[in-house]
């Protein structure tokens, strides 16, 4: 919502003065913050934890769908990038191919991109044939032996190169996925809180039929504070809790901290900021396309709101 924003600074300094403990205290403002997160979501998605970090949400997310479905093995897309943290790092094909290499556990499908992907604008179905490539991962998965507990995306891959997946891409592998038994997590830390412009979740750009069983939150949630989140389904937090060991999070979820998390909300929707990202989004996209017509090195443009890729090649035919 901008560096500084006089609304967040206010919430922040004005909290600040009052009460800020850790979060065994109780306070209104945890279960304000909650429940205004929770009208921006599917009703399904109705239990939050809240942590400090993107990273520390993706890797309560892991935690979460491995308790709830009793499988160890994620299934994630190519160049994915997902965290620091050492259970994430595993889970990044970006940082484990330079590091120690794939686990076991780990299985990578193909990144859904029509533009220099497997299968592209002129494949007769590439939704499909992308889905198709993770229920064969799971066939194989299943033949070695290995369980699979989630398949774990950004709604927009960013790091893969600001990808766009075809409608109705994760309704197809959510379908094979729970068919294996395993959940659906939707990654919206760098891609949520409106930045999409149309929707507040990019993963409500698949279609309203698509409901993941978990989503982590990051990044612009705090606008800049240090605030992240999880949401999940209450089948899934039930599961959690019933190993008796509770979640518990020092600060995470702090008065303070739901005080800046709501006026990040309170802003967004008093200066319309997602009808901003759409106006803003499509102007530059206009000038991208205008751009690609003249220089051949720009091979695509694409994005949805102010998620913006431009593709720059070498040679137009290959």
């Amino acid at each position: 919502v901008g560096h500084c924003h006089p609304d967040i600074v206010k919430a922040a300094h004005e909290q600040n003065q009052l009460l800020n403990t850790n979060s065994r205290y109780l306070h209104d403002n945890l279960v304000d913050y909650a429940e205004r997160l929770s009208k921006t979501l599917p009703e399904k998605l109705c239990i939050f934890y809240f942590l400090n970090s993107g990273s520390e949400a993706n890797d309560l997310a892991l935690r979460l769908a491995r308790q709830y479905t009793k499988h160890e093995d994620v299934i994630v897309l190519d160049h994915a990038y997902h965290g620091h943290l050492t259970s994430l790092i595993d889970i990044s094909p970006y940082k484990f191919r330079n590091l120690e290499g794939q686990k076991e556990w780990v299985h990578v499908a193909p990144v859904p991109d029509t533009y220099r992907g497997l299968y592209r604008e002129d494949h007769e179905d590439s939704v499909t044939a992308y889905a198709d490539e993770v229920k064969n991962i799971i066939e194989h998965a299943h033949k070695r032996g290995r369980k699979i507990a989630a398949f774990f995306v950004e709604s927009l891959p960013s790091v893969g190169g600001q990808i766009i997946p075809p409608a109705g891409y994760f309704q197809k592998v959510a379908e094979h996925v729970h068919k294996a038994g395993g959940v659906f997590i939707a990654d919206e830390i760098q891609v949520g809180f409106g930045r999409v412009g149309k929707h507040f979740w990019a993963f409500q750009l698949q279609g309203e039929d698509f409901i993941p069983d978990i989503v982590t939150m990051g990044k612009p949630i705090g606008n800049g504070h240090p605030l992240a989140c999880v949401a999940a389904t209450k089948e899934i937090a039930e599961a959690f809790a019933a190993t008796g060991v509770e979640y518990f999070n020092t600060f995470g979820g702090n008065p303070v901290s739901c005080a800046i998390g709501l006026a990040v909300l309170d802003v967004t929707e008093k200066e319309h900021l997602q009808a901003h990202a759409t106006e803003v989004g499509n102007f530059l996209m206009k000038l991208l396309k205008e751009q690609q017509i003249k220089h051949p090195i720009i091979g695509d443009v694409r994005g949805c709101g102010l998620f913006i890729g431009v593709d720059l090649i070498k040679d137009q035919a290959e």
